[in-house]
């Protein structure tokens, strides 16, 4: 039995590791199938869904846990690449039990995962998954012959997503003359993206939508927008999405092929909302990874920000809890509780491009909602037998750090769910203090 297997976002890791290989993941299979068994006892709440995205390992998982789902006598369907939160989506509409999305979202090829939603709609809870963990220490208890599960697989399921996303948007919506560049990341929204926009009527410059199984998040996608941009500028487009792999994040571009991050965009959906008394609670739920200048916008509106731990699920959390159905990351991941039950990329770009079409500003203007203040982001990689988080004078440096921010700045420092990285990020009106704090926790977690 290995360590701790669920992250921030489901479980995720090198293909063929410890955690990512067949032989695990049929055990995931079996031990979620068990769990579902122990607490709804309905023969006819036996109903799986697998979505995927376009990694080559993903057959190999998704065999692996059609297995062990159907060896505990779950009814397996599938659903092939598609979108993260049409997963969500369907386990909903489909009355299933569990859904099952097989993609390590922005990484490489080389990783791949595996994030769990509930009967709801909504990702599993940290008690669920702990649940879940338990079980794979014990025995399998399988049926038999005549009680396995069967596997069927689900053709046109882009379909319902399609016309799901369009039925959020304004009935007569048509994004006539407006030129997009659409960056699905050769990943889940590879087919779907482009066609919504061109139903919507927008003229649609397609990017990184020939998958191969390798090239998911090569060079393109959300965490690399560099020749999406040019695009936007070849093309003087109006706009430019960038999804990542399983396309429930957006970084956008301006007409200018300048990026835009997650910030921005949910500062400008609060005040479009706000301003039609649409804004549930007068507030809005983001990251303590947001940069301080959305916290003044927001406040200048008289909009409250609700801050959570890094992940979407604790934004969606958050968001059930205090009923606001308006939250993001700065990361990308966009959640409209009113559409949604996740992230979804496209759906917070279509609602964008909604508030674009009825503007006469270009993206640059709506998307510079508020001047940010100088924020950085570093990753520094350690070694895994090591916890730099755990040492005396790591702690007494970063708290010396704080010290020296006072009220006008803010750092974060976290260790990464999904890999041996920690994360530091540190926020101040003066930018040079910035920089020497940053350099300063380098050398002492990464001892140079």
């Amino acid at each position: 039995m290995v360590g701790k297997i669920f992250g921030t976002d489901g479980i995720r890791g090198k293909v063929n590791s410890a955690l990512i290989n067949a032989s695990f993941v049929q055990r995931v299979g079996i031990a979620c199938g068990q769990y579902l068994s122990s607490v709804n006892h309905s023969e006819s709440s036996n109903r799986i869904i697998i979505g995927k995205d376009t990694r080559r390992s993903g057959y190999m998982l998704e065999t692996a846990l059609t297995s062990g789902f159907t060896s505990v006598g779950m009814d397996v369907f599938l659903l092939g690449p598609i979108p993260t939160p049409a997963v969500g989506m369907l386990t909903r509409s489909m009355k299933a039990e569990l859904g099952v999305m097989i993609t390590a979202s922005h990484n490489h090829y080389e990783d791949n995962g595996i994030k769990f939603f509930g009967h709801d709609g909504f990702k599993l809870s940290d008690t669920v998954e702990q649940e879940i963990e338990l079980l794979l220490s014990n025995e399998a208890k399988l049926k038999t012959s005549n009680l396995i599960g069967r596997v069927k697989r689900i053709d046109e399921v882009l379909g319902r997503y399609i016309e799901f996303v369009k039925t959020s948007l304004p009935r007569n919506l048509r994004l006539n003359g407006l030129k997009v560049v659409i960056d699905c990341a050769n990943g889940s929204a590879y087919k779907c993206a482009p066609q919504i926009l061109w139903e919507l009527g927008a003229k649609v410059i397609p990017f990184a939508v020939e998958p191969n199984g390798y090239n998911i998040n090569l060079n393109c996608g959300s965490t690399n927008t560099k020749e999406a941009a040019k695009l936007v500028r070849k093309h003087k487009a109006d706009i430019g999405i960038c999804l990542d792999g399983d396309a429930d994040r957006l970084i956008l571009l301006d007409e200018k092929g300048e990026e835009v991050d997650g910030d921005q965009l949910l500062a400008v959906l609060a005040a479009s909302w706000n301003k039609e008394n649409r804004l549930a609670k007068g507030k809005v739920v983001s990251t303590v990874m947001s940069n301080l200048g959305l916290d003044r916008y927001l406040k200048s509106l008289g909009i409250e920000l609700h801050k959570t731990s890094v992940g979407d699920r604790y934004v969606v959390e958050a968001m059930r809890q205090t009923g606001c159905n308006l939250g993001g990351e700065k990361s990308g991941h966009i959640v409209m509780a009113d559409h949604a039950t996740t992230g979804d990329g496209l759906l917070a770009a279509l609602h964008f491009l909604t508030i674009l079409n009825e503007s006469s500003s270009k993206a640059s203007s709506l998307l510079a909602a508020f001047q940010a203040i100088p924020q950085k982001l570093v990753n520094l990689t350690f070694d895994p037998s090591r916890d730099p988080m755990g040492e005396r004078d790591v702690i007494n440096l970063i708290n010396q750090c704080e010290k020296r921010l006072g009220d006008s700045g803010e750092i974060i420092v976290r260790k990464s769910g999904t890999e041996p990285v920690i994360r530091v990020m540190i926020q101040h009106d003066d930018e040079t203090k910035v920089s020497s704090i940053i350099e300063e926790i380098r050398s002492k977690i990464q001892g140079t």
